[in-house]
């Protein structure tokens, strides 16, 4: 922001995104709650921007993916089947608690490199019978992989912990028979 725009007088939405931003970086163990207290105060007494500003110093600025577990309903139904051909599921949407993926003698691809989680935990269910299906993870949440690959391939090469306080946590179970589940963190 240059000069000019931290004298604009602040808004009742900058002043709840500054709000969210202070309880993220307490979620966070950034700031304690007694530190919390006096800086709310600080939001609310701002008249302009660099009020704001000053009241969250000190802490980063918000990026893309701040908001993982969102408080909205999922946006996606929980079952997607690729029979005789596939299935795609991806950009910015809401990812339901429970999903089961089904491929047989076809693919699919579901792509969480956008999406947001409805839950804390989530669980994916992903069956491939004669098919496959990838599934995308991004890099800044934990992922557990606990598939079967029965003369088939159930990859756990993206399984890792992110080491992130309140990141989301995606299991990902099921079975590969003659097929294959490949999981993978893309950039």
């Amino acid at each position: 922001m240059t000069r000019y725009d931290l004298d604009i007088l602040a808004s009742d939405q900058e002043r709840s995104q500054a709000e969210e931003r202070l309880w993220a970086a307490v979620e966070s163990g950034r700031l304690t709650l007694a530190e919390l207290s006096p800086r709310l105060d600080e939001v609310h007494a701002s008249r302009t921007r660099a009020d704001l500003e000053t009241a969250c110093r000190g802490l980063p600025a918000p990026g893309p993916r701040d908001s993982l577990v969102v408080d909205r309903a999922p946006a996606s139904r929980s079952f997607l089947a690729g029979i005789f051909g596939g299935f795609q599921r991806k950009g910015a949407w809401v990812v339901p608690p429970r999903m089961t993926l089904w491929s047989m003698w076809g693919g699919g691809r579901l792509d969480l490199t956008e999406a947001r989680f409805s839950h804390q935990d989530t669980e994916i269910l992903a069956v491939a019978l004669w098919g496959g299906t990838r599934i995308v993870v991004p890099e800044d949440i934990d992922v557990e992989v606990r598939g079967l690959g029965l003369f088939g391939f159930f990859d756990r090469r993206a399984a890792r912990k992110t080491g992130t306080p309140g990141a989301p946590r995606l299991v990902i179970k099921g079975l590969a028979l003659f097929g294959a589940v490949v999981t993978r963190t893309e950039k």
